[in-house]
């Protein structure tokens, strides 16, 4: 009878010091959007940076999962979108009541997160060509599905109130928090504790830290990396339902790009892209820095391309420091 690994040991210190350099990042950064666009720090701004970091930032905590154990997953946004297409097709085409809409959209995502890793664990493809076959495929069918058109929920009743509702704003009118953003924080608390209090957390960072060990105690890794592939899908239909009623539909050619801002979030978040390492909470800073740049730099009147040359950039500088923290390490 073998027995779950012990979460590997890091250099705590290193980890704390990358989350606190992260989140004066985001200090200094709402300071100088502050300066150069007054509307930046608006309620109706800061709602819309809230509701944008609760789509950017579940897909990057399942991304954190799958990183976490040394692999890579590009196909997060296409398969966002595939889940809510096939919400809209239980709840628009098929007519199904609400839960029945949330269920089959998580119960996709997955499915779909069970094949990649089954691509990766089983067949032994790399996690990059697995997942960009995957992203592929997702996008493809998603537009097969819905016939290359939105899907919209007008006649479900409460969709809307998935994101854009706010159960803390009818306790407390002053404090309208979207739910959207609720459901991040209750995500982002759930996976925190499945990594740091559960057999799965341990296996995770285990499989990240030295895959052949986890092999040679005779533990199924195949099978726990099928199951974080999984997780991960299954928070990706999450965040399709979250986007699917920000937007009151299903957008099938929407997904594409949003895999960068969530790998992107993830690395500034101090999780390793090497494997072994990484927290919740650095990936939701992580989300918060990525949403309050990109909007800033749309008050801010920058140009789209120039936003996405951003985005590219900041990822380049995380992977480096990412590099140089390791070096250091070793």
């Amino acid at each position: 009878m073998t027995t779950a690994p012990t979460a590997p040991k890091i250099n705590k210190a290193s980890g704390a010091q990358q989350k606190l350099l992260a989140f004066a990042s985001l200090i200094v950064l709402l300071l100088f959007f502050s300066v150069a666009a007054p509307n930046f720090m608006q309620t109706s701004n800061i709602i819309a940076i809230l509701q944008a970091t609760s789509v950017n930032g579940v897909l990057a905590i399942a991304a954190t999962l799958v990183i976490i154990t040394g692999g890579i997953d590009l196909s997060v946004g296409t398969l966002m979108t595939f889940c809510a297409v096939i919400a809209g097709v239980v709840l628009t085409y098929l007519g199904m009541p609400l839960p029945f809409g949330i269920l089959a959209a998580i119960a996709a995502g997955a499915g779909c997160g069970l094949i990649s890793g089954t691509l990766v664990a089983k067949m032994k493809i790399p996690p990059f060509i697995a997942t960009l076959g995957m992203m592929l495929i997702l996008k493809g069918l998603s537009l097969v599905i819905s016939g290359t058109k939105p899907i919209y929920f007008n006649d479900t009743p409460n969709f809307y109130e998935i994101s854009t509702g706010s159960l803390i704003g009818d306790i407390i009118p002053a404090v309208p928090i979207p739910n959207g953003v609720l459901i991040l924080f209750i995500v982002a608390l759930t996976i925190g504790y499945v990594l740091n209090r559960t057999v799965l957390g341990r296996y995770c960072f285990a499989l990240g830290s030295n895959e052949e060990a986890v092999r040679l105690s005779g533990v199924n890794a195949d099978g726990w990396k099928m199951a974080i592939y999984a997780l991960a899908g299954g928070i990706c239909g999450i965040a399709g339902l979250i986007i699917a009623s920000r937007l009151n539909s299903a957008q099938p050619a929407l997904g594409l790009g949003y895999e960068l801002d969530a790998i992107a979030a993830v690395v500034i978040g101090g999780t390793s892209l090497a494997g072994g390492r990484g927290s919740v909470l650095g990936t939701i800073i992580g989300a918060l820095i990525m949403s309050v740049l990109l909007n800033g730099l749309r008050v801010m009147s920058v140009a789209q391309e120039w936003q996405t040359v951003v985005t590219g950039s900041i990822i380049i500088i995380a992977v480096y420091a990412d590099m140089m923290r390791r070096r250091k390490m070793t």
